[in-house]
């Protein structure tokens, strides 16, 4: 007959193969699901100001300072397969120097369980809107979009953008303060 360890062997090897089915069919059942939802942008303050870059080259960037409104409701995402997300809040604009630039202005991690509605009112930016250049100031095409990535228990980790971007400009002179 068999060993010990021959039929312990053979029981983990037949529990691994179910597990991993199943896990398989976890994944193929919200593969196909949009996570997709729209979301309300606006911006309360924006100014620009023309401050030195602390780096080797010692030369004047441009640094926004937003203050801005965001409303979404992110519940409707969560199903039986994700874990979490993480949302966050990007400026794309584009300057002579570069054709493109998205900077990540503000985050958030909601977990299955939490609040998924995000009504935010005059909130600053959780990180610095840098330049590296002078790109900003003036700039009339400046997008605020939200993007999330969902992290599942099985399958695909998406980057998902919510319907509907907040378009502004900065100002053409450069701000004195902070105020």
């Amino acid at each position: 007959m068999h060993t010990f360890l021959t039929r312990g062997n053979a029981i983990l090897a037949y529990t691994l193969s179910v597990s991993a089915c199943l896990t398989f069919c976890c994944f193929l059942s919200t593969v196909f699901y949009s996570y997709k939802t729209p979301a309300q942008l606006d911006t309360v303050k924006i100014l620009v100001q023309n401050v030195p870059d602390y780096s080797a080259s010692r030369e004047k960037n441009d640094l926004g300072f937003l203050t801005f409104n965001m409303h979404t409701d992110l519940n409707p995402l969560f199903n039986w397969n994700v874990k979490q997300l993480f949302v966050y809040l990007i400026a794309e604009y584009a300057t002579a120097a570069n054709s493109i630039n998205q900077i990540i202005l503000w985050d958030k991690i909601i977990l299955r369980g939490d609040n998924a509605v995000l009504d935010l009112k005059n909130m600053n930016t959780k990180y610095y809107f840098w330049d590296d250049g002078n790109g900003l100031k003036g700039n009339k095409n400046v997008s605020l979009y939200l993007q999330w990535n969902v992290v599942p228990n099985a399958g695909l980790l998406p980057s998902i953008s919510a319907i509907g971007r907040h378009y502004f400009s900065f100002p053409m002179e450069y701000s004195k303060s902070r105020v």
